[in-house]
């Protein structure tokens, strides 16, 4: 947790100014830098899958997270060294003065901006999910006390990421803004040393899963296979189908209790559903073939696929929330850029980007108090380790952040009309801040930041509870890459909503760089509506949706427990290895 605090400050202190950055200092105009920060941010989250799939397949995920942690750090060393040179940037000016043309970076100024950005954002993507299903891996799950801990795990690594959100948004962001984006950069690469040292201390204590092979193969084989075989009908009784067993023979339904008995420990079994049933054909048993992996399937195996396909509804439900929250890191900072800064009757300025650490300093108290008070009464209530159930924890989130937009709506609408009366249209860097307090954009924050602690904590434990052995950091990293998908939405909307909307001298509601003249709260309005409709969405495929419950050894459970269950072994002792000795 200490690298995930530190990790999260680093990245959050670039991200979250960024667009002041771009805007400011490269010269990007308004909706050019917004894209360039959903367009950086989003793939960060979705290299999250290319280091989930390498720690998975092939180095496990405690290397994956030093190899890439330190290209993470390389990033802000670059960016640093940009900032703090005058030769790679342009010439500072004043964008939003029209009488003065500023230029924007090209040729080597462009190469070390975008350069330092994506080593950052390859550096962070592939570090996320393995931080997660690291600090998973330490806990077994088929302990009963130690499920019970892994969900404690799970909601104060979300502690941690909070604490390193505010730090980030209020120390580093004020550094950013009083000494300048180089030294913030350079500070960023301080504490992601911080970070790097931090888990290396723990080395010789770790237990470390051993990478399985390649995810895509085994998924891509399943699916080569069942093609081989469509013209195939499968058996009405799943017991004809293969597994892996201790003896010759293939898997045989009625047998569970014989299989379980005499089934090696990390013999990771998953027992057959009747949901796609197309994939059954790859666990077919063709006397004529040679047995290849591309042609003959285990029933685990394919449930894997199945499983897979399964949480992606659930992955696509969280895609939409995710586009709220780039509004919330871009345009809303800029919302906070026209208003006066000041806070209450003193001379300190509160940088707009700090605004965004108003609902961590709400979480930093309610994420403990959540899993303390609220985890146990609920559990008192509903019998379950959790409290409720991630699908009910997400769905809450889901729900709660369509009123994030509705409130950002409503106050940029108040915003827009203390303009028009104090005759302040033409922007705030002309004739001053409007006089309007820039806490009036806190509520947007502040809601949102009580929907992602259910939605990103229920997420992430989703992921990481219903994978099979082997796809751990995989699955978990679905969960960066809804935020990745949502970035990029963001980028395409508001593409759209200015083709749509413009008409010949009109170039549509986000078009200018005075927000003053756009319609930032109709497309608030917009976020809102699809909002709802997804939680509608979310609500018909959470119903649908069926847990991979797991399977507890000892193997002296009765048929009847292994029918209504499906093994998960994924914390099975034998595909652990300690780093110490």
């Amino acid at each position: 947790m200490g690298l995930q605090a530190f990790e999260i400050m680093a990245i959050a202190a670039v991200g979250n100014n960024l667009i002041t950055y771009v805007f400011n200092d490269m010269h990007y105009s308004l909706p050019k830098s917004a894209n360039i920060v959903t367009n950086f941010v989003g793939t960060i989250f979705l290299l999250s899958i290319l280091g989930g799939f390498i720690a998975d397949s092939y180095i496990g995920s405690f290397l994956t997270i030093i190899v890439f942690g330190l290209i993470e750090l390389t990033g802000y060393i670059v960016m640093a060294v940009q900032a703090h040179v005058p030769r790679l940037k342009p010439e500072s000016c004043n964008i939003l003065n029209p009488e003065e043309t500023c230029k924007q970076p090209k040729g080597v100024q462009a190469f070390f901006l975008f350069l330092g950005l994506y080593l950052v954002a390859l550096g962070s993507g592939c570090l996320k999910p393995n931080m997660i299903a690291h600090g998973g891996d330490q806990f077994d799950g088929n302990d009963a006390k130690e499920r019970r801990k892994m969900s404690t795990y799970f909601n104060f690594a979300y502690l941690s990421f909070c604490i390193g959100e505010l730090i980030a948004l209020t120390f580093i962001v004020w550094i950013q803004s009083r000494c300048g984006m180089d030294v913030g950069f350079g500070v960023s690469a301080s504490v992601m040393v911080l970070g790097l040292v931090s888990i290396t201390i723990g080395t010789p204590f770790y237990r470390n899963r051993l990478p399985q092979g390649s995810v895509f193969t085994r998924i891509a084989q399943v699916l080569v296979a069942a093609a081989h075989k469509r013209k195939l009908r499968c058996p009405s009784d799943p017991g004809m189908l293969h597994e892996l067993r201790t003896d010759p023979y293939p898997y045989n339904y009625h047998m569970e209790k014989a299989i379980v008995k005499y089934t090696q420990s990390d013999r990771q079994l998953l027992f057959h559903t009747d949901q796609f049933r197309f994939l059954d054909k790859a666990a077919i048993v063709d006397q004529n073939e040679d047995g290849s992996p591309w042609k003959l399937c285990t029933v685990t195996q394919v449930e894997q696929v199945k499983l897979v396909i399964r949480v992606i509804p659930i992955f696509a439900c969280t895609i939409v929330m995710n586009c709220i929250l780039a509004q919330l890191q871009t345009f809303s900072v800029e919302q906070g850029r026209t208003m006066d800064s000041r806070l209450g009757r003193s001379n300190f300025h509160v940088p707009p980007a700090s605004m965004q650490a108003i609902p961590y300093i709400m979480l930093v108290f309610l994420v403990p108090l959540y899993d303390a008070v609220l985890v146990p009464f609920l559990r008192g209530m509903t019998g379950k380790e959790t409290g409720i159930s991630q699908l009910q924890r997400i769905g809450i989130g889901l729900f709660i952040s369509t009123f994030s937009m509705v409130t950002a709506a409503l106050v940029e609408a108040k915003r827009k009309q203390v303009a028009r009366d104090s005759g302040l249209i033409d922007g705030p860097d002309n004739q001053g801040p409007l006089p309007l307090t820039i806490f009036w954009i806190a509520p947007q924050f502040l809601v949102f930041g009580l929907s992602e602690m259910f939605t990103a904590v229920g997420l992430i434990e989703f992921f990481y509870s219903q994978s099979p052995a082997g796809m751990q950091s995989m699955l978990t990293a679905l969960t960066y890459c809804s935020y990745s998908f949502g970035f990029y939405l963001s980028g395409v909307l508001v593409s759209i909503v200015n083709k749509v909307t413009s008409n010949g001298s009109n170039g549509g509601w986000l078009s200018d760089n005075n927000l003053n003249k756009d319609h930032l709260d109709l497309f608030y309005w917009l976020l809102a509506a699809l909002s709802f409709l997804n939680f509608l969405n979310y609500i018909f495929w959470s119903r649908w949706f069926k847990y991979n419950s797991p399977f507890h050894h000892p193997a002296s459970q009765t048929s009847a427990d292994c029918h209504s269950s499906r093994v998960n072994a994924s914390t099975s002792p034998d595909v652990f290895q300690n780093t110490g000795n």
